[in-house]
């Protein structure tokens, strides 16, 4: 026979269902809040932060000898680039608030020995992430993305090509397949890496 909890040991709130609503409204409003302000101060920055998440590929690509950029090639793709910056970077700065509410709605309902189990993984939690993060963009991106770029095959046409070819006859160089990476492509790759690591060092 299980003993009955003992008073102290959770809240003595018994909230009815509307008040548990209320209080998930309430939480989700202050971390939606948190999010837009954010986003918007990320936005101000979304080109410093752009820079910062292609540098790896920069990197590389200068290394190779090539041009370090990459492109667009819809009109709106550069604004909307902005504004996926702009949402990466705003969860990352509003996730303390979110993990911050998410304890506060689900803290009444839990035992005192539970409180005590799951905090300290609540607190490690955003530090945990960060060192993933870190760890894709610092080792694992690279690596690679080296690795990637070792596909390129960089054919020259000198004026014996242009005259075979000009004849019918097959030049002798390669065909040049060279790395024109948009920047839609390159950032969705990129954040995949660090949120999938992020989440795997939880």
């Amino acid at each position: 026979m299980t003993k009955p909890a003992k008073r102290g040991d959770i809240d003595d709130t018994t909230a009815p269902l509307i008040e548990h609503l209320t209080e998930l409204r309430s939480r989700l409003m202050y971390s939606i809040l948190a999010f837009t302000v954010a986003m918007i101060a990320a936005f101000t920055v979304a080109g410093p932060i752009f820079n910062f998440l292609a540098a790896p590929i920069a990197r590389l690509l200068v290394e190779n000898g090539q041009q370090p950029q990459l492109i667009f090639t819809g009109l709106q793709q550069g604004f909307m680039t902005q504004v996926r910056i702009s949402m990466f970077g705003g969860f990352v700065l509003a996730f303390p608030v979110i993990a911050y509410q998410l304890w506060r709605f689900v803290a009444p309902g839990l035992y005192r020995q539970e409180k005590n189990a799951f905090l300290p993984f609540l607190l490690a939690s955003p530090i945990l992430f960060i060192i993933g993060g870190s760890f894709a963009f610092y080792v694992v991106l690279p690596i690679a993305f080296d690795f990637f770029l070792s596909f390129q095959q960089f054919g020259g046409t000198d004026l014996a090509d242009e005259a075979a070819a000009a004849v019918g006859a097959a030049p002798d160089s390669e065909v040049g397949i060279q790395f024109l990476g948009t920047i839609n492509e390159y950032l969705g790759l990129t954040m995949k890496f660090i949120i999938a690591f992020g989440l795997c060092f939880q």
